[in-house]
């Protein structure tokens, strides 16, 4: 510890004054080039202190990037995840901790409230004097999880000291004037992308020659300049093109490109399909009011005009098409935000809302009352089923059948070399939901994994959702060869998921002698649409070819 770091009268300690931290958790990781950390929910505020490597920030819908020797905070209430992108990895803490603030009551007693939101946190803070400020973190993690009595008290004295640090911090600019450079080509860009912009010009703009640029832009923001440029370009062109009455000519030149042949050729290639399919299924403005309706809808190759979009709650479609989705629904938690898309709905006026059977009679009035509501059947009918109904709905039914076909091809495929991985080993799904344990399996793990791909159950599945509580000892019973492991992505379950892997029986079954315990996500395992099988399929693959991260 250096007492050296505060200093009488700096504002920062007057702000200090008063200021009481609880520190919950602490986490250290140190993941290589393919870790990442799912989106999760916070009940308190997380420090993020970046000590080794680069990566992507998600906090909320706002992406950013994480820097060596930078801090980040996450707020309660918000959603936050990470992943590495560099081949060296990414090495972090995770700080969780509480603030209150001393208040006054009837003029003398002192009482706490908890603070929700802190004034001071910006995008990210630089770790000045780094060296001192991982030394700290380290501090922290070492006597938080010391057996010692006086360990938890010590971490806490270095938290503060670290918090300090962090908060003296705020504001300050850590960037070199080259990174500085880099940021503003990259504001540049954005202004106008639909100008004949090249390496060589960005460069000068930066002051630095075209192959430095070329490596610290990439270092920097994780994908090449002209990647990026191509990227705004072709989310611009997407939005002209949702419009009535557009010429593909008049599209190439207010996004940059000489000529409708060159934005053809570079459409096709960087979205998958032709400009004229793209416009074509963009003509009608369809809403689709669950995720499950958009998986239908993706593997139809046609993309909503509206739906529910989140990085945490629907990741893959948020990831994969936020900037082609023009009206963004709430996706939080099963559609608690209904009342507030059905406002967003009412002012983007779609042509037909899809939806699946089994709303609330109240909400479907409402939205009949925007546009014409169709209601897939769910419990009626299965996946396959679902998908020829949407695209007869649609005047799809061929895309239906040739995808349903290669599907199936897929299927044959990975359900032989399943049985080369894995033979007959058996397989059982956990779902960690707060401090419980429970042997898991819903429709698609049912259909998919267990029906599609005749992975060997270790419990019987049934015909409906599988969510029976389970005891340690029973599981050693059982002694599955693979478990798959479902952990709700918030702190109490993610704690009790860490305190079963201490537990002397958890270290004796199969699974985990042979290191044969997969984490599996909610996306896509708990998704019921033909988009979400067929990444079930590709995830089940890498799962049992022993090739996945422990």
């Amino acid at each position: 510890m250096n007492p050296g770091i505060t200093e009488p009268g700096d504002p920062v300690v007057s702000w200090l004054d008063g200021t009481h931290w609880k520190l919950r958790d602490v986490e250290s990781v140190k993941g290589d080039g393919e870790w990442r950390l799912e989106q999760q929910l916070a009940d308190s505020y997380v420090l993020i202190a970046v000590t080794k490597g680069h990566g992507r920030l998600i906090v909320d819908r706002k992406e950013g990037r994480l820097r060596q020797d930078t801090a980040y905070v996450c707020s309660p209430g918000q959603t936050f995840g990470a992943a590495s992108d560099t081949a060296e990895g990414l090495s972090l803490f995770m700080f969780r901790f509480d603030l209150y603030r001393e208040t006054e009551q009837d003029g003398e007693q002192l009482r706490f409230e908890k603070e929700r939101g802190l004034f001071w946190v910006q995008d990210e803070i630089p770790m000045i004097p780094a060296a001192l400020m991982i030394t700290l973190c380290d501090a922290v993690s070492r006597h938080w999880k010391s057996v010692e009595e006086t360990g938890r008290p010590r971490a806490r004295l270095a938290f503060r000291e670290l918090m300090y640090g962090v908060m003296k911090n705020v504001g300050i600019s850590a960037r070199k004037d080259s990174e500085a450079a880099i940021r503003r080509t990259k504001d540049y860009m954005e202004r106008h992308f639909n100008e004949n912009l090249s390496i060589e010009q960005l460069a000068r703009m930066a002051g630095v020659s075209p192959k430095y640029y070329v490596e610290l832009f990439k270092k920097t923001y994780g994908s090449s300049a002209i990647d990026y440029l191509t990227e705004l370009r072709m989310t611009r062109a997407k939005q002209l093109m949702a419009g009535s009455n557009v010429r593909l000519r008049d599209i190439a030149q207010q996004v940059g490109y000489s000529d409708e042949f060159y934005l053809s050729r570079k459409f096709k290639q960087e979205v998958g399909v032709s400009p004229t399919v793209y416009m074509k299924n963009r003509s009608r403005k369809v809403a689709a009011y669950s995720s499950a309706i958009t998986g239908q809808l993706a593997a139809l190759r046609m993309l909503p005009y509206a739906a529910p979009l989140h990085p945490k709650w629907t990741a893959y479609y948020y990831e994969t098409y936020r900037n082609d989705i023009p009206v963004h629904l709430s996706a939080y938690r099963n559609n608690m935000d209904w009342e507030a898309n059905i406002d967003t709905l009412r002012k983007a006026r779609p042509d037909v809302i899809l939806s699946r059977t089994g709303l609330e009679e109240e909400e479907q009035e409402m939205l009949k009352q925007i546009a014409p509501l169709v209601q897939v059947p769910w419990a009626e009918k299965n996946w396959r089923e679902q998908l020829q109904f949407t695209a007869e709905f649609l005047g799809a039914s061929k895309e239906a059948e040739l995808w349903l076909r290669e599907y199936d091809r897929k299927v044959q495929s990975v359900r032989e070399r399943l049985v080369r991985e894995a033979g007959d080993d058996t397989v059982l799904i956990l779902r960690i939901y707060k401090d419980e344990c429970h042997a898991f399996s819903n429709r698609s793990m049912r259909e998919v994994l267990y029906g599609d791909l005749q992975v060997n159950p270790a419990w019987p599945v049934g015909r409906t959702v599988l969510d029976e509580p389970i005891t340690l000892e029973r599981l050693a019973e059982i002694d599955a060869d693979r478990l798959l492991l479902l952990v709700r992505q918030e702190p109490e379950s993610l704690a009790h998921a860490k305190r079963l892997s201490g537990a002397p029986i958890w270290k004796d079954l199969k699974a985990v002698r042979k290191h044969r315990v997969y984490p599996i996500y909610s996306d896509p395992w708990q998704e019921y649409s033909a988009t979400a099988h067929h990444r079930i399929v590709d995830a089940a693959l890498s799962l049992f070819s022993d090739n996945c991260p422990k």
